[in-house]
């Protein structure tokens, strides 16, 4: 198998792991998938690995691919008004979605419910029913899970790729690494999927989706991009998904978990978040 081939598939194995996190997300017993202390302390998780991933890995390694071609604060700089340019852009679009989609509707004035209140708050028995008042804020929240962790998965393919053409050898305890901390990834994009629609089929599917951002990131970045791209547009690429990433478990991920469950659970979810992610980049050292 020559060298392109394998470079390929070790990229995609490391890609298709949100898959099972995926899978690991839609298995939970519904009885537990139904409870508020389970949803709450989910989406608190993925705002944990959003969160953690972003200040940890993707705002740095945006600083330090900047900085191959300038100075270190020239470099910084440029990483935090790509990063705070990607959390504008994303508040932009969520004005501008028309008020029948609001995703936060019990909260006049976009102002979120009173943080005190730690009463536990039921889902309805069916949320994919259309009666569930959170129904889209989940269903837009996992999707737009699913689209800033596919734009952060675009580049780490590239660099996978290109690390496995270099040596493959080399490579393999990298690849596994990325795929043990995309896992807990497609847990954060199938949990509000699969609560916002009931369909095992949907929550699987985006969470492989936004897998296959990695191996499309090898292909498209080996074909097309590799002679356009230079390493300050790069870093400031990933500097801005760490952006939106940032912004998405603020303004969605940790207030739909607080309304679904308790701001306790919640804050559970978001510290074991970090932690998985924690251990995962460890890996990667």
């Amino acid at each position: 198998m020559n060298s392109l081939a394998v470079a390929f598939l070790l990229t995609l194995g490391a890609g298709l792991a949100t898959g099972l996190g995926g899978l690991a997300a839609v298995l939970v017993p519904a009885e537990r998938r139904r409870s508020g202390v389970f949803l709450g302390t989910a989406l608190g998780f993925s705002a944990g690995v959003m969160v953690y991933v972003s200040f940890v890995e993707i705002l740095p390694q945006g600083i330090v691919t900047i900085g191959e071609t300038h100075g270190p604060r020239t470099a910084t700089a440029l990483a935090v008004a790509a990063f705070f340019a990607g959390i504008l852009a994303t508040a932009v679009i969520d004005r501008l979605v028309p008020a029948r989609m609001d995703p936060h509707p019990q909260m006049a004035g976009g102002r979120a419910p009173d943080a005190a209140a730690e009463a536990p708050r039921t889902p309805a028995p069916s949320p994919h029913s259309g009666h569930d008042p959170h129904r889209r804020a989940l269903l837009r929240t996992g999707m737009f899970t699913a689209f800033a962790l596919a734009l952060h998965n675009f580049p780490e393919g590239f660099a996978t790729f290109l690390t496995s053409l270099q040596d493959a050898a080399v490579a393999i305890p990298i690849v596994v690494a990325i795929a043990v901390h995309n896992i807990p990834e497609g847990i954060a994009v199938a949990v509000p999927i699969h609560h916002a629609t009931g369909s095992k089929r949907k929550a699987l599917g985006l969470s492989f989706l936004s897998g296959l951002a990695e191996p499309a990131g090898a292909v498209i970045g080996y074909l097309l991009l590799a002679p356009f791209i230079t390493p300050t547009s790069l870093g400031m690429v990933l500097a801005a998904v760490a952006g939106v990433m940032v912004f998405l478990s603020f303004d969605q991920l940790l207030p739909t978990a607080q309304r679904m469950s308790t701001h306790r659970w919640s804050m559970y979810g978001l510290l074991a978040g970090m932690a998985v992610m924690a251990v995962s980049l460890v890996l990667l050292a």
